[in-house]
């Protein structure tokens, strides 16, 4: 059995794939975007964030939640004790859709090998997914956020088993300040579930094996965009 590798050999190993990343065109948001959006943090990290796609200003700056939802997300972890330098942040796509529209399924799933990818050099131990796009992808299962939110499960994600556990988006509460509160608590059970199972509440759902691909409070906006753009189902 090969050893795990250390945290300079994927520092590498990811900044290697991303350069590989940053030249795909194999789908159709390659012609619209400004660059790829590969990910940031912790190679090391036990807790991995992934989230639905690049907006606006992740198009223009190359980084994964830096508008207003990464800044939620800054004060979520601050809450917990953690910071952006101790975890992995990325998308399940890695090129802004147009007009921030929902992700495509062929498009999900000309992209998805590169999260797959991520995840086998990370190999965290945790994997909050944040919508429902995520949780989706990750799971393998149509249940929407708003029925597993809060509620860790275990899969085998690439031949590894990794808890997921989903969250809803963080721009679920810019539209909707009542779900900050949500939030905020499904952030709060995170420490206890990087502890492991003695620490932590019991998953809820049947392991789901998820190969790899054989190949490679908030200001509220004036009118909130459906919730299906929320990732909420």
């Amino acid at each position: 059995m090969a050893a795990e590798p250390d945290a300079l050999s994927r520092r590498d190993a990811l900044a290697a794939h991303a350069a590989e990343t940053s030249a795909c065109t194999r789908c159709r948001l390659a012609q619209g975007r400004t660059q790829v959006v590969y990910g940031v943090g912790d190679p090391d990290a036990d807790l991995m964030f992934v989230g639905e796609a690049p907006g606006f200003h992740e198009d223009k700056q190359g980084y994964p939640f830096v508008g207003s939802a990464g800044k939620l997300l800054d004060r979520l972890l601050e809450g917990i004790g953690l910071s952006r330098r101790d975890v992995y942040i990325a998308n399940v796509l890695k090129c802004r859709p147009p007009g921030n529209r929902d992700p495509q399924p062929d498009e999900i799933e000309a992209c998805e090998s590169h999260l797959f990818r991520q995840l086998e050099l990370i190999q965290p131990k945790l994997v909050a997914t944040l919508g429902n796009f995520a949780t989706k992808l990750l799971s393998g299962k149509p249940a929407g956020i708003t029925r597993v939110h809060g509620r860790p499960q275990e899969a085998l994600v690439g031949g590894r088993s990794v808890t997921l556990y989903p969250i809803y988006h963080p721009a679920a509460a810019l539209y909707t300040p009542a779900m900050l509160k949500t939030l905020e608590e499904d952030f709060a059970r995170i420490p206890a579930l990087l502890m492991g199972p003695a620490a932590a509440p019991a998953p809820v759902a049947d392991a789901q094996v998820i190969p790899f691909p054989a190949a490679a409070a908030p200001a509220v906006a004036a009118a909130a965009p459906p919730d299906e753009q929320l990732g909420l189902f």
